[in-house]
């Protein structure tokens, strides 16, 4: 997924729904012996974690189970707006919005018993900064963090760093809290503040998290990640299963109470299962087409728009998914409820007219050059939708070369720009626009700079008020219909099953299991 070129590795959630060829094994993995009488929900996931180190992998499966674990100062809503989590609210900013006062909540207990503090604060979130790539980037910002006061924490930057806010509550090598004590690297105690604390891991078996009696909870009404956090479920067993066949069977069968990304033609047997239940997350990414604009024909900005013109997206999107509920039409880059919701540009979204893009080609003078698709049948979605946009782009009279090839060999051709025109690539829904897709920072593949483009991403980066930046964010969504750098397509869904017995599962990105109940 394109998270590589953003925080360093490739995150391996969305594989199992992707997968549209399911391995041969159907024999159910065995389900590790559970503590005497203890109440546990068994948790298919699509493989072992590579650390249980929140910042020493940016995999989603760690922070998936880690969040349980460590909190953030910061985290996100229902509606993707910023929370406050383990900071007692929002941050004090100076006039110039280069230094952060927060508050820490007092009386918030470690897992080790003791309550939390503004040194375990500051010498986490220095190890963030030393450790992940996005503390790395935010750390060549900063000009001091330091504890003021027993619960207080002072952060001063060289620059604005609108974003801030959003980087700390990310659950991907997420900038957790931890006990100042337990630091070490790699880690070997994990003494978090969260809801589950950590009991047992055996490689390749499960790892094992259990309720925190004395787990400090906030008041407000629980909303996404946000608000009030209850371990109804005495303990948590996160399962790797690789094979999505035996995620499927196990979930279906009631051996697992949840199992993560299931491919989309295993809707119909979990559906009809009298154990367990579909849940859909939509928005979960959403496939994209960088374009080359440094070099070739499309750095014909003419050239792009045609481009832009001739697609019909909701074909595309059926070609790579297959049924119209794992994908949706969303001329719009954020949904509702986010503070960058906007309609702008919307008139130039999959407009599949082949006739406007054969005049615009035109006025543009096309030589008949093909248009080289960069795309990999390793996302076998990217090659089905490249296979539909190059007989639209020949009915609109472009002539189309499709390069084929491992995802490896795509990343490393795509940072050649003589050997390539578009590509197929695809993100995780992030609620932040400076996170993804990278086209919109410096140095992306395709490198798109334009007087525009500097204008309006200097006003939307200097701006820190959330309501001001979303109004920001328009004028660059129009910007990037109008200059073309990528084609946001859509979204796509994720598809877990989970059991009949489970209430109170909301599905998120990162499953979460706080707030949920299994009957008895």
């Amino acid at each position: 997924m394109e998270r590589t070129s953003l925080f360093g590795n490739a995150t391996r959630r969305g594989l199992g729904l992707l997968a549209l060829t399911l391995g041969a094994s159907t024999m159910l993995s065995p389900v590790a012996v559970k503590a005497q009488g203890a109440q546990s929900a068994d948790l298919a996931m699509v493989g072992e974690p590579q650390s249980l180190d929140p910042m020493a992998s940016t995999a989603d499966l760690v922070g998936t189970i880690m969040q349980h674990v460590y909190e953030p100062l910061y985290t996100f809503d229902a509606k993707w707006a910023i929370q406050p989590m383990l900071a007692e609210s929002m941050p004090t900013m100076s006039a110039d919005g280069k230094t952060y006062t927060i508050a820490i909540r007092k009386g918030v207990k470690l897992h080790s018993g003791r309550d939390l503090d503004a040194e375990d604060v500051v010498a986490s979130l220095r190890r963030w900064m030393e450790m992940t790539p996005r503390g790395k980037g935010i750390a060549t910002s900063l000009e001091s963090l330091k504890a003021t006061g027993p619960n207080t924490v002072e952060i001063v930057l060289k620059k604005v760093e609108p974003a801030l806010l959003a980087h700390l509550a990310l659950p991907s090598g997420f900038a957790a809290i931890m006990a100042k004590e337990s630091l070490a690297t790699p880690l070997v105690q994990f003494v978090g503040t969260g809801p589950y604390k950590f009991r047992e891991r055996r490689p390749d078996q499960f790892v094992v998290l259990i309720k925190h009696d004395t787990y400090s909870a906030r008041a407000e009404a629980a909303s996404g990640y946000a608000g009030k956090r209850e371990a109804k479920i005495p303990e948590l067993r996160f399962i790797p299963v690789p094979n999505p066949n035996t995620r499927v069977e196990g979930v279906a069968a009631g051996q697992y109470q949840f199992a993560d990304q299931l491919p989309v033609e295993s809707l119909r047997k979990v559906k009809d299962s009298p154990a367990a239940k579909t849940v859909l997350t939509m928005p979960y990414g959403f496939p994209y087409f960088p374009t080359n604009t440094a070099k070739g024909m499309m750095a014909d900005q003419k050239i792009r728009q045609a481009f832009q013109m001739a697609l019909d997206l909701d074909e595309i999107l059926m070609a790579g998914f297959g049924e119209k509920s794992f994908y949706s039409l969303a001329p719009e880059h954020f949904p509702k409820g986010s503070p960058f919701h906007s309609d702008a540009g919307k008139d130039k979204y999959s407009r599949g007219n082949a006739a406007g893009a054969k005049k615009l080609l035109a006025e543009a003078k096309y030589d008949g050059s093909p248009v080289r698709i960069l795309n990999s049948k390793q996302y076998d979605f990217h090659h089905r939708m490249a296979l539909a946009m190059a007989e639209q782009l020949k009915a609109a009279g472009f002539a189309v070369q499709l390069d084929v090839v491992d995802w490896a060999t795509l990343v490393q051709r795509r940072a050649d720009p003589n050997v390539w025109d578009v590509f197929i690539t695809h993100s995780a829904f992030l609620p932040e626009p400076m996170l993804s897709p990278p086209q919109l920072g410096s140095g992306a593949p395709g490198g798109w700079d334009s007087p525009a483009k500097k204008e309006v991403l200097a006003a939307f980066n200097a701006e820190t008020d959330p309501v001001k930046r979303g109004a920001l964010w328009a004028k660059v969504q129009q910007v990037v219909y109008d200059e073309v750098p990528y084609i946001r397509a859509g979204n796509f869904a994720a598809l877990a099953g989970i059991s009949g017995k489970m209430s109170g599962y909301q599905p998120m990105p990162w499953p979460a299991f706080w707030n949920v109940d299994l009957a008895k």
